[in-house]
């Protein structure tokens, strides 16, 4: 769909809403204000730097929530984020039909704190998705993220082929492609990946989680998967990054299996800086960012910081 095409598709949109009314799942089409957001360049999601505050934190605690709230409360907290009135897209991991335990999909109770944390700054909307599982309701269900949205306040969306704008992504690779239409409604992203080992690029966590929100056939994207990377984490530029490193898949990723491979963590991450994120991150793995190329290719880009130290890292354990 291009976007000129998105007007007419808007008015469906909103109806589809006004019938969906309070419930917490929505099948497509979110209800803007205005759509003119949908005609105008690449959305902007990213907050102003604040010198006195880190750009990275983690923190660790057996409660995960308790590390969510630590981790986001030492980067300046949830009032920093989002504004009350404020339409928020949570983007966590959800495209493996696993169960917690192992390790491929976000933590559900990390997802959970984060729906509470901006439902309790006055966000007027918090929606969860994801795109690419083959059977979305089931892999939400059996994932627990759909219970740990609803029950603290959060609508999850089942997103559908037909819910993507074609988009000039003005990368090195990714040129025109379709990207999620209800980028272009929001006013806050938050992206929510997981920690974990790919296959292809070693280790995957918020640029790689990136790929969730664009359809079309993805699988030329990984002819040259680091440079795909590199290219959505700078079009989609989130407000926050909210990494999971409670459990970490070590080995045999993405998909996974074997809670054999899952070490255990109880880290949470949050950064504005999302290379510093993703770099820190692959220390989870046994690794370093400069061990694994898309961070490297990001940081040459400018992107942000490899050496997460230079960001100001902040550790509450």
């Amino acid at each position: 769909m291009k976007r000129r095409e998105f007007i007419e598709k808007a008015g469906k949109a909103a109806a589809f809403v006004a019938v969906a009314g309070k419930t917490g799942l929505l099948t497509g089409g979110c209800q803007s204000g205005s759509f003119d957001r949908a005609t105008t360049a690449k959305p902007d999601f990213e907050i102003p730097p604040d010198p006195q505050l880190p750009k990275i934190t983690l923190a660790t605690n057996e409660d995960h929530a308790a590390a969510t709230r630590a981790a986001l409360d030492a980067i300046g907290g949830i009032e920093r984020f989002v504004k009350s009135g404020e339409r928020v897209l949570l983007k966590p991991n959800v495209a493996w039909d696993r169960v917690p335990e192992q390790a491929v999909n976000t933590n559900p109770v990390v997802v959970g704190e984060m729906v509470r944390q901006c439902r309790a700054a006055g966000a007027s909307e918090v929606f969860v998705t994801d795109y690419g599982t083959q059977s979305p309701q089931r892999t939400f269900a059996r994932s627990g993220i759909r219970a740990a949205a609803e029950q603290n306040g959060g609508r999850l969306l089942l997103v559908h082929h037909g819910d993507f704008l074609e988009t000039d992504l003005n990368g090195r690779f990714i040129k025109d492609w379709p990207v999620l239409e209800h980028i272009f409604e929001i006013d806050r992203l938050i992206n929510m990946p997981i920690a974990k080992h790919h296959g292809l690029v070693l280790g995957s966590a918020g640029m790689k989680n990136f790929f969730g929100i664009i359809g079309g056939n993805r699988s030329p994207l990984h002819d040259r998967l680091d440079q795909a990377i590199v290219d959505l984490g700078a079009y989609f530029r989130p407000t926050l990054t909210v990494v999971d490193a409670t459990r970490v898949l070590m080995r045999n990723g993405p998909e996974g299996g074997s809670l054999d491979d899952v070490v255990i963590r109880n880290s949470v991450i949050c950064a504005t800086d999302q290379v510093a994120a993703d770099s820190r991150a692959s220390e989870f793995l046994g690794r370093t960012g400069q061990d694994i190329r898309y961070i490297v290719m990001a940081t040459e880009q400018g992107l942000g910081e490899l050496d997460y130290h230079r960001a100001g890292y902040k550790e509450i354990v």
